[in-house]
C-alpha cells in the first residue's frame, strides 16, 4: 500500500506546444549552454546528488527491530542546545546575552482599515500595513520578565495551569517566555477551536488566567466565560475589548500593559520567582486532533530543548542573517518549535497571518504589499494546503499566459527538472524565469519546511523548482515534541521525510493486520516508532491513553508508538507510506489506505480537497470533494451545464463528469480496482478551520466529516 509519488523527472514534467523544428533549435541551445556551464560547476562544487547519495542513518545494529540514528548521533542522541541550557528560560538568557541588541520579533503597522464591497455582494475588510518595528532581544526579555512578575502578583502560582488562547503573534511569544521564567505550565488551545473545544481544555486544565486577544475576546470568549467557573482574569494582548459589562461576577479584564506594568514595579522590590526544572512541564499542547475532543499533550523544558536541538542541526548556516516568518498557529508544536530555534539562533522573527502573507491575500488591499514583500524571509513553514494553493494559483497562471510565455516558462521548467535530478544548479533560469514567481514569498527563501501532513511530489518538486530552494519535508507530532525527521537541504528527492533528527531514533514495529513487516524486502516496513528525549510526558489527566501510546524501554527511554506506518530507504531516509486508523477493511476482505486514495487525487486542478470514505459493510470506497470554482465552472460550460455555484455542487451531472476525471487520474495513480471512489458529493463549502471539519494543520478530521455527510453517505451506499 505504498502511496510515494514516484520522483522521477519524466513524470513530473509539464507539457509544451512547441514547433517539433523549433524545439529541436532550442535543445541544441540548451545542450551548448549546459555544457559550457557544466565544466566551472565540475571543478568548483561539490555535486548536490553526491551529498544526497550519502547514507543519512544507519540501524545500531543488524536486527530488523533494530533503531535506526542519524550517522551524526550513532554513540548518543543531542539533548541540549548549549551547555548548561537545561530549561527554556536558560536558553532565553543565553540568547539575550549573546544578541542583546539585536532585533527580534517584528509587527507591522497597522494604517487603515476598510470595508470592501464584492460584486457579489459581501463585504470583505482589507488593511493597508506598513513597516515592521522590531522589538530587540533585550525588549523581549524585560517585557517576558515584568508580565510574569505581574502574573505572580496575580495570584498566578509556579507548576500551576494558565491559557494562552490568541493568535499567532508577537505577545504570544513574549507571554510563553515569561511562563518558562517563572515555572507556569502554558496551555495552548487554537484560535479556530470549537466553543466546547475550548471549553474542555479551559474546565479540564482547571485555569484561573487566560491570556487572549480583543477579537477572540469578543467573538470566541464572551459566550462560554459563564461554563468555565474557575475563571478570575482575562489578560488581552492589544488593549481594552469595547465591553465589560457582559462578564460574569468575579472575572476581571485586564491588559497586557497593565499586568506588566504591574510586574515592573513590583520588581524593583526584588521580589524572588521559582525557576523550572528540566523534568518540569513547559507547555500543555491541545492538539486539534482528527478525532473527537482534543488532547493536552504534556511537553517538559528538556522535550522541547531536545526536540529544537535536533530541528536546529538540520539547518545549515541558521543564524543573525536569517528572517523567519511566522504565521501559522503558535499553539501548533511546529511553529512554536520553529520559532524557538530561530530564537535561540539569533534570527528575526517577523510576524502574519495566512489572510496577509502576500500581495494578493485576501486581507491586503490591492496596490499595497503582502508581509512576505515587506519582510524578504530567508526562512519559512508551510503546512501541505497552504503548498498546494501556491502550486495551484500559479499553474492558473501560467496557463493564462500567452503560447510564447507559457511555452517558455515549461521549457525552463522541465529543464531545471533535468538539472537538479542531476544535482546541479540554474543560475540563468532562476534569474530570468523564475525571479517572478520566486518573489510572492519576497524574493530571500532560502529553505522552505513543510510538517503536518503528507506533501506530494509534485508540489514539493514544483516548490524546489519556482522557488529556486529546498523544500525540506519533516515529520514529528505534539507526542514527540514536533521533532522526528527533517530532509537535507542538499536532498531533492521527494516523497520522503528524512532520516531520524540527532535528538532521537526510529525503529519499525511489525504491523500484521496491516502486511507491514520490518524484515519485509526490499525496504524494512512497519508501524513508526520514536525514541529519545524529546518524546512527551504523555496526556493530560489520561492514564489509558498515554499508556497505550508511550512505554519505557528496559534502559529507560521512552517511547511512542506513532499509528503511522513507515518504511527506510537505503540511505536511512524514512517515507510514510500508510497509517493504521486510514485503513479500512472492504466487505470483500480488500485493505483501503484512504490517506493513499486522498494523495492520488488532491493534486488534480479541479480539486481543492478531499476526503475519501469506506466502511466494511460495502464493497466500494466513495469520496467528498471541494471542486476548484474555476475549473468546476469550466468543466460545466464544456458539458453544457449551467447554474449557481450551488446548482452545479448539487448536480448529478456534474458529479459524474468530476468522477470521470478522477477515475482517471486514480488510473494514471496506479490506485487498484476497488480504491478508486465510485461515488462522490461535491461541497460548495470549503473545508476550513473554522467550519470544523479540518485541523489547524489542514488534516481531515474524519469523524466530522463522516456526521456532516451521514446523510450523502446513506445516499450514496444506499439506505439500510
Amino acid at each position: 500500500m505504498n502511496n510515494h509519488v514516484s520522483s522521477k523527472p519524466s513524470t513530473m514534467k509539464l507539457k509544451h506546444t512547441i514547433n517539433p523544428i523549433l524545439l529541436y533549435f532550442i535543445h541544441f541551445i540548451i545542450s551548448l549552454y549546459t555544457i559550457l556551464t557544466y565544466i566551472p560547476f565540475y571543478f568548483f562544487s561539490e555535486s548536490r546528488k553526491e551529498k544526497s547519495n550519502k547514507i543519512k542513518a544507519k540501524a545500531i545494529n543488524s536486527k530488523p527491530e533494530s533503531a535506526y540514528r542519524s550517522v551524526n548521533s550513532l554513540d548518543a542522541l543531542a539533548s541540549v542546545l548549549y551547555p548548561g541550557c537545561d530549561t527554556l528560560d536558560k536558553v532565553f538568557v543565553y540568547a539575550k546575552n549573546k544578541f542583546k541588541n539585536k532585533s527580534l520579533l517584528g509587527t507591522r503597522e497597522i494604517l487603515n482599515e476598510e470595508d470592501e464591497v464584492q460584486p457579489n455582494g459581501k463585504i470583505f475588510k482589507k488593511v493597508i500595513l506598513g513597516n515592521y518595528n522590531w522589538l530587540s532581544y533585550e525588549d523581549v526579555f524585560v517585557r517576558a520578565f515584568n508580565f510574569g512578575n505581574g502574573l505572580q502578583l496575580l495570584g498566578q502560582k509556579p507548576k500551576t495551569n494558565i491559557a494562552i488562547f490568541c493568535e499567532t503573534r508577537a505577545e504570544w511569544m513574549i507571554a510563553a517566555q515569561a511562563c518558562f521564567m517563572y515555572n507556569f505550565q502554558l496551555v495552548t488551545l487554537y484560535a479556530t477551536l470549537g466553543g466546547p473545544a475550548i471549553v474542555h481544555g479551559l474546565n479540564e486544565t482547571e485555569v484561573t488566567n487566560i491570556i487572549t486577544s480583543k477579537e477572540l475576546l469578543q467573538t470566541k470568549l464572551k459566550d462560554i466565560v459563564s461554563l468555565v467557573p474557575r475563571l478570575r482574569h482575562i489578560i488581552t494582548v492589544d488593549g481594552k475589548p469595547p465591553s465589560w459589562s457582559e462578564f460574569p461576577k468575579g472575572v476581571i479584564v485586564h491588559t497586557m500593559a497593565a499586568v506588566q506594568a504591574l510586574g515592573a514595579k513590583a520588581s524593583m522590590e526584588n521580589q524572588t520567582h521559582s525557576k523550572p526544572l528540566p523534568s518540569d512541564v513547559a507547555v500543555i499542547m491541545y492538539t486539534s486532533g482528527s478525532t473527537g475532543l482534543p488532547k493536552g499533550v504534556m511537553i517538559s523544558h528538556s522535550n522541547i530543548i531536545a526536540g529544537i536541538t535536533g530541528m536546529a542541526e538540520r539547518i545549515p548556516g541558521l543564524g543573525e542573517e536569517d528572517v523567519y516568518i511566522g504565521y501559522l498557529p503558535l499553539a501548533h508544536v511546529l511553529e512554536l518549535s520553529a520559532e524557538l530555534v530561530c530564537l535561540s539562533h539569533g534570527c528575526r522573527i517577523g510576524y502574519s497571518s495566512p489572510q496577509t502573507l502576500a500581495d494578493q491575500s485576501s486581507k491586503i488591499k490591492k496596490g499595497s504589499k503582502g508581509d512576505t514583500s515587506m519582510l524578504k524571509p530567508t526562512l519559512m513553514a508551510a503546512v501541505p494546503e497552504i503548498m498546494d494553493r501556491i502550486y495551484k494559483n500559479v499553474m492558473n497562471k501560467v496557463n493564462e499566459m500567452s503560447s510564447f510565455q507559457r511555452n517558455l516558462f515549461i521549457l525552463a521548467y522541465n529543464y531545471k527538472m533535468e538539472q537538479i535530478s542531476k544535482g546541479r544548479s540554474t543560475p540563468l533560469c532562476d534569474s530570468f524565469v523564475f525571479r517572478k514567481v520566486r518573489s510572492l514569498l519576497g524574493g530571500n527563501i532560502r529553505i522552505l519546511l513543510c510538517g503536518g501532513a503528507p506533501l506530494s511530489a509534485t508540489t514539493q518538486r514544483f516548490m524546489n523548482i519556482c522557488f529556486c530552494c529546498p523544500v525540506g519535508q519533516g515529520y514529528g507530532l505534539t507526542e514527540s515534541a514536533g521533532a522526528g525527521t527533517i530532509t537535507e537541504v542538499w536532498d531533492y528527492n521527494t516523497g520522503r521525510v528524512g532520516a531520524p533528527l540527532v535528538c532521537c531514533e526510529i525503529k519499525l514495529k511489525n504491523w500484521e493486520e496491516g502486511g507491514y513487516f520490518n524484515t519485509d524486502k526490499p525496504h524494512p516496513r512497519g508501524e513508526i516508532l520514536i525514541g529519545g528525549q524529546n518524546v512527551t510526558m504523555g496526556y493530560y489527566k489520561n492514564e489509558a491513553k498515554t499508556n497505550a501510546d508511550f512505554f519505557e524501554d528496559e534502559n529507560g527511554q521512552r517511547w511512542l508508538c506513532t499509528g503511522d506506518i513507515g518504511e527506510f530507504d537505503p540511505d536511512g531516509c524514512l517515507k510514510i507510506i500508510d497509517r493504521k486508523k486510514d485503513l479500512v477493511k472492504l466487505q470483500a476482505g480488500e485493505y483501503v489506505s484512504l490517506g493513499k486514495v486522498e494523495a492520488a487525487l488532491k493534486n488534480l486542478p479541479l480539486i481543492d480537497n478531499i476526503c475519501a470514505y469506506a466502511n466494511s459493510y460495502h464493497s466500494y470506497v466513495i469520496g467528498f470533494v471541494v471542486p476548484n470554482q474555476k475549473e468546476l465552472t469550466e468543466l460545466a460550460r464544456k458539458k453544457g451545464l449551467e447554474g449557481t455555484w450551488e446548482e452545479l455542487c448539487n448536480s448529478c451531472e456534474m458529479e459524474n463528469e468530476v468522477l470521470k476525471v478522477l477515475s482517471e487520474a486514480a488510473i494514471s495513480a496506479s490506485l487498484e480496482k476497488f480504491e478508486i471512489p465510485v461515488k462522490i458529493r461535491l461541497s460548495p463549502e470549503p473545508w476550513t478551520p473554522e467550519t470544523g471539519l479540518v485541523t489547524d494543520a489542514f488534516k481531515l478530521k474524519r469523524k466530522e466529516l463522516k456526521t456532516h455527510y451521514q446523510a450523502d453517505i446513506e445516499r450514496m451506499y444506499g439506505r439500510k
